[in-house]
């Protein structure tokens, strides 16, 4: 019997689907009320229809909004329809009030203002000295065209680029570095034009010597090499004694040159011009284990 009262899939009456294979995707949830979703607007619930209504155009004043009703309709702003203009006008002022928006006094004032033209552009017009009609709507159209410049000037500024609007300041971090700063190397030049200082000063003493001693550029290397052992910078004319006369103050620069040439001294100067330095570049304790040469012997012992 059982097996009587079930459907039969006819033409008539098709089988019932069979239910998915899959899960239905889950509704949307409109809202959470005391934890519950809600997933369907009640039936019972009364809209306003002015319980939502968004105000796309903002104005910052009463000038702004005249300017935007005359350029939304192309009008020339030399010729204004002021009837069409003024009812446009006041059908806004009156939808604001609507919608319950605080006015400020100046749209009133306006609206005074447009309403006075429109009454004076319908009586006769008084012809001033010259024969010309006064248009009640010249001061309208003076202070529409300055607000315009002014408001155009302000969009202008408003497109440059800003600090923290469309740019950013870059900020890194840039490690300290020790830098090494190379002295110059000193030319030959250089130094004829301060040895030539030297001899000046060394002119100005008289030698009395009874015997004549032989002046070794190899000790007076070694000399220099003390001298020069603090590892500091020497002035160039510090280095020669001007007592001992010309032969003196050659014996010691030819020294100067064989260390400079061996690489035991250095020589900078800063500019061209500029005080000549001599540093050591041997160390104290190497001082006395330099084997010191110098080509220059036989002929400073010749020249003094």
């Amino acid at each position: 019997m059982t097996d009587d009262l079930a459907p039969q899939a006819t033409e008539d009456n098709p089988a019932s689907p069979a239910p998915p294979s899959h899960p239905q995707q889950q509704e949307m949830r409109l809202a959470v009320v005391h934890g519950q979703p809600v997933l369907q607007i009640p039936q019972d619930l009364y809209i306003p229809p002015d319980a939502l209504e968004v105000i796309l155009d903002a104005f910052e004043g009463p000038l702004d909004l005249l300017l935007y009703l005359i350029r939304r309709q192309n009008l020339d702003i030399l010729d204004i329809p002021v009837a069409d203009i003024t009812k446009q006008y006041v059908d806004y002022i009156g939808g604001m009030h609507e919608m319950r928006f605080e006015l400020a006094a100046d749209y009133l004032v306006m609206a005074a203002i447009l309403a006075e033209i429109k009454s004076r552009m319908l009586l006769p017009r008084v012809s001033n000295e010259e024969g010309a009609e006064e248009d009640p709507r010249a001061e309208l159209v003076r202070r529409l065209q300055e607000y315009e410049r002014f408001k155009k000037a302000a969009e202008d500024i408003d497109s440059l680029p800003r600090m923290e609007r469309d740019t950013a300041a870059a900020q890194a971090h840039v490690p300290d570095r020790a830098v090494v700063r190379m002295p110059p190397p000193v030319e030959l030049k250089e130094m004829l034009l301060a040895l030539r200082d030297v001899f000046k000063r060394a002119e100005l003493f008289t030698q009395h010597a009874i015997r004549r001693d032989a002046l070794s550029v190899r000790q007076r290397m070694g000399e220099l090499l003390e001298r020069l052992a603090d590892g500091g910078f020497h002035r160039f004319e510090t280095l020669f004694d001007a007592t001992e006369g010309r032969p003196g103050v050659i014996v010691t620069f030819l020294g100067m040159l064989t260390l400079a040439k061996e690489q035991l001294v250095e020589i900078v100067q800063d500019a061209p011009m500029a005080p000549i330095y001599v540093k050591s570049l041997a160390l104290m304790k190497d001082a006395a284990e330099i084997a010191l040469s110098s080509e220059f012997d036989s002929d400073a012992n010749d020249a003094a």
